[in-house]
């Protein structure tokens, strides 16, 4: 059994007091933001059910929210729009997300847990761990706010264009979704690098 606390009693007994963990929700989509958050939780503190939020169902992930919100020193949150994931990538995107939610947070970590993504020139220590969000307590925890704060944006725009059924896929690549986008064409959330409103914009089906 995989023990979400390791990684942070170990970072503890060491001697790092402000561990952050870090994680995005929104990399796959073909419409809305990647949304990253990063967590600072109180030292030694214990969060029964938190684990890595696709694992959990939305109504348990919105019973966890207040658990977590009470329990964190900081939180940070950052979006970045499908515009900009355009322009420079899911990849760096997701990354600049990461970085800019580590600075939001009101304390400064002295060392930060990411879920599987090289932070590069960020001068604070860091560890990047592959599935962090299964591994760690912190990234866990970022998990469920990035996926939260994700969903309640893409509610959010389901009211401003309820034909694309947002509320039901939050922008994913469903069938009824990519049918939607045929039929009514894309909106300023739509991600034109992503498949298959790559080849439609192509094929001049919508500008």
């Amino acid at each position: 059994m995989i023990d979400l606390y390791e990684f942070e009693n170990k970072l503890s007994d060491a001697g790092f007091e402000y561990i952050c963990g870090v994680d995005e929700a929104g990399r796959g989509p073909l419409a809305g933001p990647v949304v990253a958050a990063a967590v600072i939780l109180k030292k030694g503190v214990k969060l029964d059910g938190v684990n890595d939020s696709k694992k959990l169902s939305k109504k348990k992930r919105q019973a966890l929210l207040p658990l977590i919100k009470e329990n964190a020193l900081a939180i940070g949150v950052c979006f970045v729009g499908a515009a900009e994931i355009d322009q420079i990538n899911i990849l760096r995107a997701s990354r600049k997300a990461m970085m800019i939610a580590i600075e939001q947070l009101k304390i400064k970590p002295d060392y930060i847990l990411s879920d599987a993504m090289d932070l590069q020139d960020i001068a604070i220590p860091f560890e990047s761990l592959i599935h962090g969000d299964e591994r760690s307590i912190s990234i866990a925890a970022a998990s469920i706010i990035a996926k939260e704060t994700r969903d309640d944006f893409m509610l959010m725009l389901d009211k401003h264009y309820p034909e694309y059924g947002f509320k039901n896929h939050f922008g994913y690549p469903t069938k009824a979704h990519i049918e939607a986008v045929r039929k009514h064409g894309i909106t300023p959330y739509h991600r034109k690098t992503f498949q298959p409103i790559k080849n439609m914009v192509k094929e001049s089906l919508f500008k």
